[in-house]
């Protein structure tokens, strides 16, 4: 019983001020004959971190503060990266540096040109960027040649790779975007607190004023099964609208409606409003997560010779993602659903905590605000 009480606290303490993913940095290459042209963006509070960017100690780090490191920060990039051709290396040099703001925070960007000794037909890339500091790292490469793109992802297990500069392979380049919509769903804490404070009560019925388990597994199955599809649907709608340019939202406010999306869904658990409607609020809600969604999938960069294909598999990840999460949850509740540490500390305690969790990510992304240390 000791594991879903901990499971819960862990997702709510673990990862209060890294609501919505860890670490990633985008690294974009295009190649043209003997040149590789590419942008870097690396996310200000990991270089922060690593190299101690924040002078005057404030939390806040300014313009100035990374322009007075900009050689050490490229150098530091720089020496984590090399890219060859032929077995032979390609110099690479930084030929501007900006900021620019992602749904994350501030990052810093940039620009390089790397010279090849002969036209480029397969480009090796070695990425090490802090792998010896955060092991959950990722490099997320968009690589651009001759109309066509392709994506890749470094991780310590493959910080090298080599692609050959031919028509993309389309079943790679799916699964890539499958792996990464399962990877996104399993570290946006913010979207598993948003399902888990929705599907906490679908093994339980609120009668007399309080909350009394279900006496078989089928009527707690379909309540699951309306809130993941409403959930699901919803957010396949605004992804892919989002993602074809069809429809567009401040990113700042999409983040601030997602955290404001868990409160109300673990208040509701509390002081219950929608009792068996809450497919409808996984539905509402589900709209904007989508948008969220997007983000991520703006920022990994899209294919343009493979749009849809790219599309449809991360929503596919995402999905199978939701599903494990479910998976692992319903069995669990619903042998505990009878016992008052259930329904009283998972389902009440747990959806306080989840509240709270999530009111100190609104006031964060609403207000532009580091209420967390870390």
């Amino acid at each position: 019983m000791m594991r879903l009480l901990l499971l819960v606290c862990g997702l709510c303490l673990s990862f209060t001020a890294s609501a919505h993913k860890p670490s990633d940095s985008y690294l974009t290459l295009r190649v043209a004959g003997e040149t590789v042209t590419g942008q870097w963006d690396i996310a200000l509070r990991d270089l922060d971190f690593a190299l101690g960017l924040d002078a005057n100690g404030d939390a806040q780090i300014t313009w100035g503060e990374v322009r007075a490191k900009q050689n050490e920060i490229a150098a530091y990039a720089l020496s984590r990266l090399s890219l060859a051709a032929a077995g032979q290396a390609c110099p690479t040099r930084v030929t501007e540096y900006l900021i620019d703001d992602h749904t994350d925070g501030a990052y810093a960007v940039m620009r390089f040109t790397a010279a090849c000794p002969a036209p480029v037909q397969a480009l090796q890339a070695r990425y090490a960027l802090f792998f010896d500091i955060d092991p959950q790292h990722k490099g997320l490469l968009r690589l651009e040649y001759s109309g066509q793109s392709v994506t890749g992802i470094f991780s310590p297990s493959s910080a090298t790779q080599e692609f050959t500069l031919a028509r993309p392979n389309k079943l790679r380049q799916f699964l890539d975007y499958g792996h990464e919509g399962v990877w996104h769903i399993w570290i946006g804490f913010d979207h598993i607190l948003f399902l888990l404070a929705l599907l906490l009560p679908a093994v339980v019925l609120r009668r007399d004023e309080k909350w009394q388990a279900v006496t078989a597994f089928k009527p707690a199955f379909w309540q699951v099964f309306k809130i993941v599809t409403a959930f699901t649907v919803a957010h396949s709608i605004t992804l892919s609208l989002a993602t074809l340019g069809v429809v567009s939202l401040p990113s700042r406010w999409v983040e601030a409606t997602i955290a404001a999306s868990v409160v109300i869904a673990a208040m509701n658990n509390v002081f219950p409003i929608f009792r068996e409607r809450r497919w409808m609020m996984a539905f509402a809600f589900g709209l904007i997560h989508g948008f969220g969604f997007a983000s991520v999938l703006r920022d990994l960069g899209l294919p343009q010779d493979a749009l849809v294909l790219a599309l449809v598999g991360f929503n596919l990840g995402v999905e199978a993602g939701q599903l494990a999460i479910v998976a692992a949850f319903l069995p669990v509740a619903y042998a505990l659903r009878q016992s008052w540490f259930y329904q009283r500390l998972i389902l009440l305690g747990g959806s306080f905590l989840i509240a709270a969790v999530a009111s100190v990510w609104l006031v964060e992304r609403a207000f532009d605000l580091k209420l967390m240390p870390v």
